[in-house]
């Protein structure tokens, strides 16, 4: 099977890094005047000869947005079934050097944590864990989906790379998205990033997306973590996966999202730093290249942005977050795998969504639309 492998293989690092560099004035006015847009236009957008223009961005953002998506906002929460891991990650507070308490959830626990996160008014629920094959498996993903799949319209998850086989079975177990990030596209540094674990093989990781396309999964998210390379190259990068997704599983629906390096046990200082123009700026690149890609920004990033980021390009957000299993009510001093920024409860930001003319939607798809 020809994957996104051989595409990315025709492209260099350093020479896109230099590309975007050398944007002028003239093709941002240029790319910003078309009226259908190219991978060539997004790298012109996320250059620095684009920040002049972010005032004309951030408004068309605004307008294809409310065109594509209306005036709402799909609220979604993450519950974490486990913190072990395989891997060791020099950026993650999972990493297996972090020699602290670990936990996985059982079923009582699962169900519990349900309970909390119902609740709060949630149907769309992101299941997370670490890798740590021998304990959170194929066979627990499963299990963990058969306890949940009647009481949320909505299950999404973000576990390590599987199987095209593996990925078929969650989509027959009723999984809607699959998350899968690749962290960096930057192949000579990746190792030193992943030094040990299934996580250290870039390309196994970089062709998961291909093995979840070719499993029919409803929806793709990709993304990068922000902060361990130039964010504007890993974008490029980004924006070239999904280019290529999006014509060769056209079934699927694809989201970005935006996942900031946070403060978490043990783990390095980002590497390149990336303000809120810079941010703002790449949302809103996204946005104008892709109509149709859903835009998720989460509990990462703090009030004010969030807040700002409701009318300029975002379409998802999650809320009241835990990044730690049996966060929400089993165990809440469970290790955490990054801090966030904002801490307000799922009620709060809804409130803030209302306050700004939008509409937080709680449950916008349901399997029965399907059958």
């Amino acid at each position: 099977m020809t994957t996104f492998k051989s595409l990315f293989e025709q492209y260099h690092w350093d020479s896109i890094q230099q590309k975007i560099q050398h944007v002028t004035a003239a093709e941002v006015q240029h790319s910003l005047s078309k009226r259908k847009r190219t991978i060539d236009d997004f790298l012109i957008l996320i250059s620095p000869a684009a920040t002049p223009f972010l005032e004309e961005m951030a408004a068309m953002s605004k307008e294809l947005t409310q065109k594509r998506f209306g005036r709402t906002i799909q609220m979604y929460v993450p519950m974490y079934l486990s913190n072990e891991c395989q891997n060791i990650c020099t950026y993650c507070g999972f990493s297996l050097d972090n020699k602290l308490k670990r936990k996985t959830l059982n079923d009582a626990d699962i169900l519990k944590e349900a309970e909390a996160i119902k609740q709060a008014g949630f149907e769309h629920v992101l299941l997370v864990t670490g890798e740590a094959n021998y304990t959170v498996n194929i066979n627990y993903f499963l299990n963990a989906i058969s306890l949940l799949k009647a009481k949320f319209a909505n299950i999404s998850v973000e576990v390590q790379p599987l199987s095209t086989e593996e990925y078929q079975a969650l989509h027959t177990a009723g999984v809607h998205a699959v998350l899968v990030y690749q962290e960096t596209y930057h192949r000579q540094v990746y190792k030193q990033y992943h030094p040990k674990g299934k996580k250290s093989n870039f390309d196994f990781r970089l062709e998961t997306p291909d093995r979840i396309g070719k499993a029919g999964i409803h929806k793709i998210g990709l993304g990068v973590l922000l902060g361990l390379e130039d964010w504007r190259t890993d974008s490029f990068f980004t924006a070239l996966h999904l280019d290529y997704l999006q014509k060769k599983y056209w079934q699927s629906r694809y989201s970005v999202s935006f996942p900031r390096l946070r403060p978490a046990e043990g783990i390095i200082e980002p590497n390149f730093i990336m303000d809120d123009k810079d941010m703002l700026q790449l949302i809103c690149a996204y946005r104008i290249w892709n109509e149709d890609l859903e835009v998720s920004v989460s509990t990462r990033e703090n009030e004010k942005f969030r807040d700002n980021i409701i009318h300029l390009g975002a379409t998802s957000m999650s809320a009241g977050s835990r990044t730690n299993p049996g966060g929400y009510s089993v165990a809440p001093e469970s290790l955490e795998q990054f801090e966030t920024s904002d801490e307000r409860s799922a009620e709060e930001v809804a409130e803030k969504i209302r306050a700004a003319g939008y509409e937080p939607v709680w449950k916008d798809w349901d399997k029965i639309y399907t059958s």
